[in-house]
């Protein structure tokens, strides 16, 4: 029995090992791979249009230099779009509704980027922590604004992905259990409260996928001021 709507964010265990291992693997065994065939079933053919649309739609604004990142934004994507949507599934749990996780991801590559940019063009990337025609008594002002906006970059993109799926997972719980509760009582209210939480399930299908491309699209945008 659930105590805390909250429980259901809590990392399960088995034996004392995390699963959360498990979690994270999961979406490379259902991710099919394409073949040596000179043809693939139309599966591998969608989801080979489906990347190289998405690489091709990412990699556009970035000079040749960044393109080397296409491969792990892409499949940093695949992940987190899978991540998502398994966590949409009854007794599943999501790995992104804990913020550890997205932070762990948000960081290094943040921080990636940022290296890149310091490595490649110093001038260019400290450039950016003071606009153009700037007063000069407000320039000591602009660049700690623009500094600490820096260094919440990493902040932002992980609170924003845990911070939406956790909303959305906890409004289904919300809205399903008062459905549950109303059945006996009031079943009209209990059938309408049951579409509500069918049009909410198809909006977080969306908003799984959208957040996963929020995400990379970000990144990318980091990328794309330091390369």
């Amino acid at each position: 029995m659930i105590l805390s709507f909250f429980d259901q964010f809590m990392s399960p265990t088995h034996l004392g090992i995390p699963l959360i291992a498990l979690a994270l693997s999961l979406p490379w065994v259902l991710i099919p791979t394409p073949t040596n065939r000179w043809l693939n079933n139309r599966l591998l053919t969608l989801q080979g249009w489906f990347i190289n649309r998405f690489t091709h739609q990412l990699m556009l604004p970035i000079n040749l230099g960044g393109h080397k990142w296409a491969v792990l934004l892409t499949a940093l994507m695949l992940l987190l779009i899978t991540l998502n949507l398994l966590g949409l599934l009854p007794y599943a749990f999501a790995p992104t509704t804990q913020l550890s996780l997205n932070m762990g991801l948000a960081v290094p590559l943040w921080l990636a980027t940022v290296i890149i940019g310091m490595r490649n063009q110093p001038t260019a990337a400290l450039g950016h922590l003071l606009p153009g025609g700037t007063p000069v008594p407000l320039i000591p002002v602009l660049i700690i604004i623009e500094t600490i906006s820096l260094f919440i970059r990493p902040l932002a993109l992980g609170v924003r992905l845990t911070a939406n799926l956790t909303a959305g997972h906890l409004l289904i719980q919300l809205i399903a259990t008062a459905a549950f509760v109303l059945l006996p009582m009031m079943p009209a209210v209990a059938i309408l409260t049951s579409t509500v939480l069918f049009l909410l399930t198809l909006l977080e299908v969306a908003v799984a996928m959208i957040q996963a491309y929020v995400f990379v699209l970000l990144l990318s945008l980091y990328l794309q001021e330091n390369v």
